[in-house]
């Protein structure tokens, strides 16, 4: 369970679906859910959740957990462990561009949900200390973004690693991009 590379706009379109967002997400990090279950973390009915688990599944989101099958209701849980396209490759059209544009503002509104969520009275002072956000002006060619994310990446998978079996260790959001300042904000 890896990647889901998405190449054609109009799957990126579908998953970008606000509610599927929230549903995939919820299967990655909380793992196989029922429509039901899924219902009662999200706020909605779980005829909605069902209706939206189905459209993943249509679209090779999700599949069923037959190994923990809930009686009547399927367990859903998601096929893989993060979804990815290419921003150069679906730009080449207007369609491409609209759903890129729609995910990246989707990513962002999950960023703004769990910062919500998040409540500093609830954590130790070492964990507060660390949680956070910043972020930085620079002055960098496209090369240099991309040797950026390219050795976050081996960082990240290199802690992760080493930090698997830490008794401190809990699932966190970790979140990084870039993206150049407008023409007119350069000028």
């Amino acid at each position: 369970m890896e990647e889901y590379r998405i190449g054609d706009p109009q799957v990126l379109k579908v998953v970008a679906h606000p509610l599927r967002v929230r549903l995939l997400g919820l299967l990655r990090t909380d793992g196989p859910a029922t429509a039901s279950e899924l219902g009662r973390k999200v706020g909605e009915s779980s005829g909605s959740t069902s209706y939206h688990l189905r459209i993943l599944f249509k679209y090779g989101f999700v599949e069923e957990d037959s190994e923990q099958r809930d009686g009547r209701e399927r367990r859903w849980r998601s096929r893989y462990r993060y979804t990815s396209w290419d921003a150069g490759k679906l730009s080449g059209t207007g369609e491409g561009r609209e759903a890129v544009k729609i995910m990246h503002l989707r990513q962002a509104e999950m960023v703004g949900r769990v910062l919500e969520e998040f409540d500093l009275a609830d954590w130790p002072r070492e964990w507060v200390e660390v949680a956070g956000m910043s972020d930085d002006l620079l002055v960098l060619p496209p090369a240099a973004l991309k040797e950026f994310e390219e050795r976050a990446g081996e960082l990240l998978r290199d802690l992760a690693a080493r930090y698997a079996d830490h008794p401190d260790a809990r699932k966190v959001h970790l979140w990084y991009g870039a993206v150049p300042r407008s023409r007119t904000e350069d000028s």
